[in-house]
């Protein structure tokens, strides 16, 4: 223990020392800290740090939970930009993780209690005005942040950055469990962290794939989606700001929990994985997801700020900067393509038109193909800084492993704009399966380049006929003139658990098709 926690203190200080490094000279006189602090919250102790403007007076507040895995010393580049913009910034580290004293409550009733003490202390010990306090955070702190809004009314303005909505939904999305995502959420526990019993009897739980109602049960506990009725009592302010690609919370789930709000919101969307569009802002850079939080909490909390601006901002993956009044702007028409018969020349059917009938296509189980969904962090976050989308080269995805439909190639850029959503005719199914759905954009010498996908399963003791209504994950993509929309459906994704039983297959029959929305 006493090794492990020196091992802790040296990476804090390691971690301080490449996240803060020396201060902007404008920054350094406005500013005081970091000051580190402990925080006693029903007898557990939370580091904590505070950095605040200099001159004396009253300021707004910024409470910042760190993220997943990391601790106080996260923020200290952005707290010191937010106080030399005015405001008093408290960072902590929540319970169980690092330094700070109980077991990891994963945004539970202990952590959103902890929230509304470190609120407390901040306004008996600070500069902070009781009236403009706003919570932010990355990840984990996102979750606590939004969470919080529900159950204590003094948050005015909250920022959610790659947070989540809807915990069972991440975990279970599509009935599908997500493999690695949760795999990386138990190896930070168990190397920075005390997860105690309850996190690690639900992981466990997870990947066993038992007791699933009881992890769902305790996923709706600490799900902003389940207080919606309670945030929107309190009226706080709420930004939230996700990735198209975020393996860990998926942006479905953010959409729909969007559309119930009923105060003051901003959803913005921009290519990348979960926290990458973040990152340069913690080591201080220029950073545009940052700085559209300080104009939130500008407009909210500091009211010095100008009009929010439209309710939807999003970058789509391949073209400039968009702005909508709400989410339902972004898509003007759907267009629906039918799946046709599987031609034996080239393995590939025609995806357009009506849905055709009197076909069928088997997917074997237990059968990849290079089609997939990448790695959680590694692909998208490596797009996002690259512009390169990833991508296949089509011929070589197995036509004997995979269902593989390309469209007519149209003569002007078709715009994709929202939720594209797969109706799948299957016969002859096992009790438990599951399938994937890709989205290329096929250029002219079969580079297809990965626009959205979404896994889909089923359990229970039920054979035979069914269907199926995938919602693949929200997008904004061009389509260029001259480049094919294709589909590909498999049954395995090192990305996520699968439910085929070996040595089976999965038949896609006639009547299946894919509306996709367009602006």
């Amino acid at each position: 223990m006493a090794s492990r926690r020196a091992l802790i203190c040296l990476f804090t200080a390691l971690i301080l020392t490449l996240v803060a490094g020396p201060p902007p000279a404008s920054a350094a006189a406005a500013t005081t800290g970091p000051r580190f602090v402990d925080i006693t919250s029903a007898g557990v102790v939370l580091k904590a740090n505070v950095v605040a403007p200099a001159a004396p007076g009253r300021y707004p507040a910024a409470i910042l939970p760190s993220s997943w895995g990391l601790n106080d010393v996260e923020y200290v580049a952005q707290a010191r930009a937010l106080a030399a913009r005015g405001y008093v910034v408290v960072s902590y580290t929540p319970r169980g993780w690092w330094l700070s004293g109980g077991q990891i409550d994963t945004a539970g009733p202990a952590d959103l209690a902890d929230l509304s003490t470190v609120i407390d202390w901040t306004i008996a010990n600070t500069d902070a005005d009781p009236a403009r306090i706003g919570a932010a955070g990355v990840s984990y702190g996102a979750g606590i942040s939004l969470l919080g809004a529900g159950a204590d009314p003094r948050i005015k303005a909250v920022a959610v950055l790659s947070g989540w909505s809807d915990l069972g939904y991440s975990l279970y999305g599509d009935a599908t469990r997500h493999r690695q995502a949760a795999d990386l959420l138990g190896i930070a526990a168990q190397a920075v962290g005390h997860p105690g019993a309850d996190l690690t009897g639900k992981l466990a739980d997870f990947a066993a794939n038992r007791n699933i109602d009881q992890v769902l049960a305790w996923s709706r506990q600490r799900s902003a989606a389940t207080y919606v009725d309670a945030i929107n009592a309190n009226q706080p302010a709420v930004l939230i700001a996700n990735a198209w690609g975020d393996s860990f919370f998926p942006p479905n789930q953010l959409v729909d929990f969007f559309g119930r709000l009923t105060g003051p919101k901003r959803l913005e969307l921009r290519p990348g994985d979960h926290a990458i569009a973040e990152l340069t802002g913690l080591i201080g850079l220029s950073n545009e997801v940052w700085s559209s939080m300080y104009r939130w909490f500008d407009e909210y909390l500091a009211g010095t700020g100008g009009p929010a601006g439209p309710a939807v901002q999003i970058e789509p993956l391949n073209a400039a900067a968009e702005q909508y009044p709400d989410w339902a702007a972004l898509t003007t028409t759907t267009r629906r393509y039918g799946l046709g018969a599987i031609r034996a020349l080239d393995g590939t059917g025609l995806l357009g038109g009506a849905a055709s009938s009197g076909w069928s296509k088997a997917l074997p189980t237990d059968r990849d193909t290079v089609a997939n969904g990448g790695v959680v962090l590694l692909t998208n976050g490596a797009a996002a800084f690259t512009g390169q989308r990833p991508w296949v080269w089509l011929p070589a995805v197995d036509r004997s492993r995979a269902g593989v439909w390309a469209a007519e190639r149209p003569a002007t850029v078709q715009r994709l704009r929202g939720i594209p959503r797969l109706h799948l005719d299957l016969t002859g199914t096992a009790a438990t399966g599951t399938l994937i759905a890709y989205l290329y954009d096929l250029d002219l010498v079969g580079n297809a380049s990965l626009i959205t996908h979404a896994p889909v399963s089923w359990t229970g003791t039920t054979t035979g006929d069914r269907t199926l209504e995938v919602n693949l994950q929200a997008t904004a993509y061009d389509l260029p003139a001259g480049h094919s929309l294709t589909l590909v459906t498999d049954t395995v994704d090192p990305l996520y658990y699968e439910e085929n039983a070996p040595n089976r297959t999965v038949t896609v029959t006639g009547g299946s098709y894919l509306d996709v929305p367009l602006h």
